[in-house]
């Protein structure tokens, strides 16, 4: 075999091979992956909480990566502000948690980030875009914006969240979001 006849053998096995490869997996999941599965599925089943939406702010907040404390001071998967995640340890009874064992332990700061989001989503009936945003902003200035009418809390016009670190944070928590659902429809 000529060394050109070669090439297109090679050339055509890689491409087979590479739409097998597409055709029998998720390929999708590889550029969105979710870690920590069991985890989210176990704590949100607890909290009754959506699971893609605490897989979708896991990823904004951090990307998955643990131990990670932000210049604000926010800590974990989750990045859970230390006021809030002791008040929400008090709430949630979670007495043997701490914030060391918050920053460094996924499954602590999952159970501690889901409680919240629940927490939030009680707060907020269930809007899950106001509840993003009181993720991000704080629910008092989330109930602000909504009683003075500055935003009305809707997913079509998180434009008109004042706060613009607020309003970018929402686009990419509802983009993963629905990357997420599209993507592990059995999750």
């Amino acid at each position: 075999m000529s060394w050109l006849r070669k090439k297109r053998v090679l050339l055509l096995l890689f491409i087979g091979f590479t739409g097998i490869l597409f055709l029998s997996t998720n390929w999708m999941s590889w550029f969105y992956p979710i870690h920590y599965k069991e985890e989210i599925r176990k704590h949100s089943t607890t909290y009754e909480i959506d699971p893609f939406l605490v897989a979708a702010i896991i990823r904004v907040e951090t990307n998955f990566k643990t131990g990670k404390e932000s210049k604000k001071g926010a800590i974990g998967l989750m990045q859970l502000m230390p006021d809030t995640a002791k008040w929400a340890m008090e709430k949630a009874k979670l007495p043997d948690v701490s914030l060391e064992r918050l920053k460094h332990e996924p499954s602590v700061n999952i159970e501690l980030g889901s409680w919240y989001l629940s927490s939030l989503s009680r707060q907020f009936d269930g809007n899950r875009t106001a509840v993003i945003a009181a993720y991000n902003a704080g629910p008092g200035n989330v109930q602000n914006w909504l009683k003075q009418g500055t935003w009305d809390g809707t997913e079509d016009n998180v434009k008109d969240i004042p706060f613009g670190e607020t309003r970018h944070y929402v686009q990419r928590v509802i983009y993963y979001y629905n990357q997420y659902t599209d993507i592990y429809k059995g999750f």
